[in-house]
This record gives C-alpha cells, structure tokens and sequence, in this order.
C-alpha cells in the first residue's frame, strides 16, 4: 500500500464536461444540457475544467449544431474568471483529424486563448519530440499553459524497445533538452493499458529528472478497469495531478469517479483537492441534463479485452455509436481482432487521437475488404511518414502498399511543412458564398477540410449556412399517431404534375429541432429535358453497401449516363471514411434519387438505373 512520507494534497482536473463527453457520446452534447452542472461544480470548489478540444471542438458542430467557440464562452462564464480550462490539441493536428501547417496551429492557438482556454494539454500520437517542441512554441506565444505529453499505451505485442519506462524516460529527457517551455508534463494512457508497474517506473523515473517546479500529471481511463490501481502507482512514483470524473460520466471508457479515488487514499497520507462530498449534486444534475441521451453498455461497461486492442475511451464511444447507425455493429469483433495486427505493421504509435482513428479504421477496413486491400489513407499517410516518425519501423510491405494505393512516396521530413494548406481554401470558400471571414469562421470551415470532400458538406459552410447536420445520441420517443391522410384528388384534364410542370412551382418546409424552428423555401424548376421513358425494361435500383444510416458525399453519374456493373457511381461516408458504392448491373441512369449529403439506410436507393 503507498503511504506517503508527508502529507501531499494530490490536484485534480475534472474532466465531465470534455473526456466524459467524448468517451460516452463522441462529444455529441448540447453546451445548454451541461451548464447547471458546471455552475454546481464551480459553487462546490473545483477550479480546473476540461471543457474543450479533442472531439469537443469539432462535435458541436459537426452533429450539434452549435458554434464551438460560442459553447467555450458559455462554459467560460459558467465556470466564473478564476477556473482554470483546459483543452487537448493533437501536436500536428491541433483539434482535427489530419496534419495542419504552423499557420494554422498559430490561428488555433490565439483563438483558443480568446475564448477562455488557459492550460493547453499538447499531445504527438507518435511520440515524436520534434512535433511536440514545433506545435508548443504556438501554445507559449498565445499565453496559455503548456502541459507537453508523453503518451503511453499496453502493447497488444511482445517488444522491449517501445511503451516501456525507459522508452518514455527518453522522450522526457530528450524534450528537457529542447528549447521550448514546459509548465507541466503530463503521462497521458488514453486506452487506460498501461499496466501500473509501468506507470509507477515511468513517474518515478521523469520525476527524477524533471525541474521540481514543474508538475507531474497523470491521465488514464478506467475501461479496463484498472483506473484507481493506475493513479495509486503513478501517485506512489510522484505524480503531482490526475484527471478524475463522476457519474454518469465516469468509470468505464471514461476516467475513474471522483469518490473512487477519494475512498482509495483514504489512511495513504495522500488527499485530493476537489470534496467528494459535493460530488452526488453534480451527478444528479448531470443525470437530470442528460436525460434524454442515450447511454450505450459497450462505453459505460469495463471491457478487459481492451488490453488486447489498445482503443481510447474517446473512440470507442463514437465508433460503436457509428457502427450502430451503419447497421453493422455485427462486425465489432473481428475488428477488435485485427487490431493487434495493424499496430504492430504501423509501426506502434499510441493509440490516441488521430492515431486511434487510423488503427480503426485499417482494422474496419481489413475486415471489410481483406487485409491491406484497402488502405485507409490517415493509416497509409501515417506509416509513410506524413504524421512523423512511428516509434517502431512500420512492416515494409504495407508501406510499399500503401505507397502504391495513396500514390505518395515514403517522406522523412517535417509534417507541418508537407501539411495541406487549410486557411487559403477556408477563405475562398467564404468569399464564395458571402459569409463573413472571421478568424473564428475561417478556423470553423479549416477544421472541417477532408480531401477531396464536397465544400458545400463541410461542417463549417454548414454551420454558418444555418443547415448543420444534428446527430444527436438521443433515446428514440415513441412516434405519434399519423393523422387520416384526405381522399386523393384526380387531376383535371390537361393539367401537368410537378415533376412536369412548365412553370416554378414554391412550397414551404418548416424544420423543428429541440427549440430551433427554420423554415425553407423550396422552388422545384421546370426540366427543359424530357425525364427517360420508364416504360421500356427493368429498372435496378443502386443501394449503399451499410445496412444503416450513411451519409452520400459524392455523386459520380448523372440522368442519362450509361454505367456498367462494378463501376463506381456514388461515395456515402462511414465511420469517417468514404466507401464507395458501385453498380450492381450494367445500365443507364433514369434517376438520381439522393443530393449530396442526404442520409440513406441500406433500403433507400441512391440511383435508379434501367437495364
């Protein structure tokens, strides 16, 4: 049992309104739903938050819609002047999923710090210190705190050389030696994998060579159910902080329960800086703000078989929720299987954000296509050398193959320089369509950039458009009655229907969600081509190849066209990556029958062809 020397008051951040949320639902939580609970946790005491970043910048907009920076300002002032906030940034990603140029991680930087942020936790999925020191320096220069990361992860293979205590020690050592500033550190198992040996040795041995005024954090999740054993190791070792939640956002993918912890010293020596006796409040308003959402068992259950697929809280949550909704939550298991596979060919990077979503989705990928037929391009860019330098070399034959898929040759240098640019585009593209180009909005539309995505379906355009797509987690209310639809009227002679009409034909469509009411005009135009005949041959209808609900990102064909079977003729989006939907017979196209971005089940067609 640790006992400590003399007492030690051990700092908490709370992470509810940030983790909690991103580990349960992917983030997807209206700011409106959690603000009681924030002001409860500011009136018990507590005065370090995280409540921004990682998913949570891009979730609310992406399926709330709501602006992020607007949910930052309201949770600022919930939490009063003198709390501090935290964010996660992903080194050269910041708060997307793909590589950014310094320019933009500048923008992130100022704009974070504008809108309440005062510490920025930095991570580099790869563990490579020279991301860590070029994506700091904008950290400092905005004024925030800067907590540089060593992430930690249970290898789901035997190796000596990597995710050990000395492995780690040497990544501190060599950061200590580099010329940015440090206010903190901290020890970041996004998976909650590492075993607590290895994170009692590696907090003893960064202790030992870090500043003593700088402070020693510990962040970990309890989805193994090893959360409490964990903190006491890192604890007994030196750690300074440990990130701690509560129900019903706690335990489980998430980080341990506050009272959990509290009840684990209790007799150490060692105490916490947050009362436990103030924590049943927050949780019954938390309860009372999320009642409406629906809680899935696979993220709020420990699962012991994460040891063997190192996934973080934080994507399990969205990606089961994604499985579900494509229909194909069947296949949960083999790609769990396949996991152990593609970290070791990738060379063994952690498996945090955007790394997770890369060993994802190469398993999904692998499951669904056969192993390396298909290369997920964040996983192809990642082995090549695009995000930096893995820590172990990646097999050669996927690298080989993925040069060959992504046409892009192996790169050894530095990722921001190789990075897209996102700004210049962002700025078009408001230009374009006449919306106003603040940092802010320029930020919102960059973020949201995926190659060869449709501009008019980016989050951002959306957003600012007033047409975001919500995807809320809510449990499903029972559906009213439909009402007795009128007796169909015969159309008198001559007259033409609308999809014939020779004239503009207007209705109205009025849109409620939650206490947003929108209404849109809708103009349907006269064709100046006559529609194909229908009356000769049998029509084909071209489906999605997911069963659930997906998202069309590209039409490939138009009225008219002839396609053969096998050819690709449209792209829908799952699991964040494109798929590809083909032609199941040779035909011509009579019909569109979807718009870029509208939701398709299995059972709805996208195209109509006939033979």
């Amino acid at each position: 049992m640790i006992t400590a020397e003399k007492p030690k008051t051990i700092r908490v951040m709370f992470t509810p309104f940030r983790d909690g949320l991103q580990s349960l639902f992917g983030g997807k939580a209206r700011v409106a739903d959690l603000l009681p609970a924030i002001e409860a946790s500011a009136e018990a005491g507590i005065r370090h938050f995280e409540f921004g970043g990682g998913a949570r910048f891009q979730a609310p907009y992406f399926y709330c819609g709501e602006d992020p920076f607007v949910a930052m300002d309201r949770i600022r002032e919930a939490a009063g002047p003198d709390a501090d906030l935290q964010i996660l940034t992903r080194s050269v990603s910041g708060v997307t999923l793909t590589t950014q140029r310094s320019e933009a991680l500048a923008m992130q930087a100022r704009l974070m710090a504008k809108h309440g942020t005062t510490w920025d936790r930095n991570f580099d999925y790869m563990n490579d210190v020279d991301n860590l020191v070029a994506t700091g320096r904008p950290i400092v220069e905005a004024g925030m705190h800067h907590q540089v990361t060593i992430a930690l992860m249970g290898l789901p293979f035997a190796s000596d050389k990597v995710h050990t205590p000395e492995f780690y020690i040497d990544v501190m050592r060599r950061l200590l030696e580099r010329d940015v500033r440090i206010d903190s550190v901290c020890l970041k198992d996004a998976s909650g994998t590492t075993d607590p040996k290895t994170c009692y040795e590696t907090a003893r041995g960064i202790r030992a060579i870090l500043p003593p005024e700088i402070p020693l954090w510990m962040h970990t999740h309890d989805t193994a159910s090893m959360g409490v054993a964990c903190y006491l190791a890192g604890i007994a070792g030196g750690v300074d902080g440990i990130d701690l939640s509560v129900r019903p956002m706690a335990s489980g993918t998430v980080q341990p329960d506050v009272r959990s912890m509290w009840h684990a010293l209790k007799g150490t020596g060692y105490s916490l800086d947050i009362d436990h006796r103030k924590m049943d409040e927050i949780e019954h308003l938390l309860e009372e703000g999320l009642e409406d959402y629906k809680f899935s068992p696979v993220t709020t259950t420990p699962d012991a078989r994460v040891v063997n697929f190192p996934m973080p809280g934080g994507a399990i949550g969205p990606n089961v929720h994604m499985m579900e909704q494509a229909g194909i939550l069947d296949r949960y298991g083999k790609v769990l299987a396949e996991f152990p596979v593609v970290v070791e060919a990738g060379g063994a990077w952690t498996s945090v954000t955007p790394g997770s979503q890369q060993y994802w989705l190469q398993a999904f990928n692998n499951v669904l296509h056969g192993r390396w037929k298909k290369i997920e391009a964040g996983y192809g860019k990642a082995v090549l050398g695009y995000f930096g330098r893995p820590p172990l070399p990646p097999d050669p034959k996927v690298v080989r193959i993925a040069s060959e898929q992504l046409e892009l040759p192996p790169f050894e240098g530095d990722p921001l320089e190789a990075a897209p640019d996102s700004l210049g585009p962002a700025h078009e593209a408001l230009r374009q369509r006449k919306l106003a180009e603040t940092d802010e909005n320029v930020f919102l539309v960059a973020a949201a950039i995926v190659p060869g995505k449709d501009m008019e379906l980016n989050e951002g355009i959306r957003l600012l458009s007033g047409r975001p797509r919500i995807a809320l987690p809510l449990k499903e209310k029972a559906a009213p009655a439909p009402a007795a639809r009128p007796a169909a009227t015969a159309a008198p002679a001559g007259a033409t229907t609308a999809a014939t009409t020779a004239v503009p034909t207007t209705t109205t469509c009025e849109v409620v969600e939650g206490d947003t009411r929108r209404t849109f005009k809708i103009t349907i135009a006269p064709s100046d081509d006559p529609a194909p005949s229908r009356s000769e041959g049998p029509t084909v209808s071209v489906h999605s190849p997911f069963e659930g609900k997906v998202e069309v990102v590209e039409i490939k064909v138009k009225v008219g066209d002839t396609v053969d079977k096998g050819q690709v003729v449209a792209a829908v989006e799952a699991m964040k990556a494109k798929h590809d939907v083909k032609s199941p017979a040779h035909g011509t196209v009579i019909s569109v029958d979807v718009s870029l971005g509208s939701e398709v089940a299995g059972s709805d067609p996208i195209l109509t062809l006939r033979r």
